[in-house]
């Protein structure tokens, strides 16, 4: 890790949707490619592999929408998997200098049938983490309306 590299981000966001449905979206391969990515990029279904336990995986390829020869490969290894409530690792994206940062999704239930997803990766420049918090924000803008479609 470099001097610059010292960020970790945190992003809460909370889900219609009970929490087994928000941790399907993210361990279900048919699911994460429908709804996972940056404005302006997608995950080929194709491309995604899932083993969501204490050292398994989660594979998959992000495209440019309009170059599909921007891509880039995302590879997670899980440390800890608690069905319905936990998936934390390490995460490494093809490609990108000082990639391995730690990921943890904490999924907790809320009020009338919601889920609170808590969010931590890093660490990150702080350009870098302004970024991957937009992904995830407009990742999670898509995935609210996958949520809704499966109620």
């Amino acid at each position: 890790m470099t001097d610059a590299a010292k960020e970790e981000i945190a992003l809460s966001r909370v889900f219609d949707a009970p929490p087994e449905l928000v941790y399907r979206a993210f361990v279900d391969p048919d699911q994460l490619c429908l709804w996972f990515g940056p404005d302006g990029f997608s995950v080929p279904c194709e491309s995604v592999q899932i083993d969501a336990r204490p050292g398994g995986f989660q594979r998959f390829t992000l495209e440019s929408d309009t170059a599909p020869e921007i891509r880039s490969r995302v590879d997670v290894t899980f440390a800890e998997v608690v069905e319905n409530e936990l998936l934390a690792g390490h995460q490494e994206i093809e490609g990108t200098a000082g990639s391995r940062v730690m990921l943890r999704l904490e999924f907790q239930q809320e009020a009338d049938g919601k889920t609170r997803l808590d969010l931590r990766q890093g660490p990150f420049t702080e350009e870098r983490g302004e970024d991957t918090k937009a992904g995830w924000e407009s990742s999670f803008g898509r995935l609210d309306s996958l949520l809704r479609r499966s109620l």
